[in-house]
């Protein structure tokens, strides 16, 4: 058997019904679209949302998204941690001191130099924050945050949180 041997079964193609080409037979007047309404006129272009605002009208232009879940901190240097003149600083001595709000999660960051022991409990930690304040002598207790994934935000994407 050869390619040009091949031949499909007998009933399994059907030709497509023509429509549209006067009254002799099936398919004349109005084509099996009914009578009148926006389906019997001609094609409706994609997106068509019968007069309201389309979607891709409605959202804005803009480039890439804002996360939802977007976990923000506060960022407090080891240069100012050496300045509160506390060896033990915890979240409540921050807040107290004024470095971060009541609400916020803070993150340590490693500018500056420390030359006392500091032991730092915080939400996160840079890595050259950790060895500077390891290195002085110091330790570092990461501080769990309330929320296993973060909530998403209420409103929409685009609310500054």
């Amino acid at each position: 058997m050869k390619l040009h041997e091949l031949k499909s079964p007998e009933g399994s193609i059907k030709r497509k019904r023509i429509v549209g080409r006067g009254i002799a037979g099936k398919g004349g007047k109005t084509a099996g679209r009914g009578t009148k309404g926006q389906k019997a006129r001609r094609q409706i272009p994609a997106g068509f949302e019968g007069g309201q605002l389309p979607l891709m009208q409605r959202v804005p232009k803009l480039k890439g998204f804002t996360n939802p879940f977007r976990v923000e901190y506060t960022p407090v240097n080891v240069d100012a941690l050496a300045q509160l003149g506390v060896s033990d600083i915890t979240f409540d001595v921050l807040v107290s001191k004024g470095l971060v709000g009541k609400k916020e999660f803070v993150k340590i960051l490693g500018r500056g130099e420390l030359s006392a022991k500091l032991n730092v409990s915080a939400h996160a930690f840079s890595a050259s924050a950790k060895a500077a304040i390891e290195n002085a002598g110091g330790t570092t207790t990461v501080l769990d945050k309330p929320f296993k994934v973060r909530p998403a935000a209420s409103g929409n994407q685009h609310q500054n949180r």
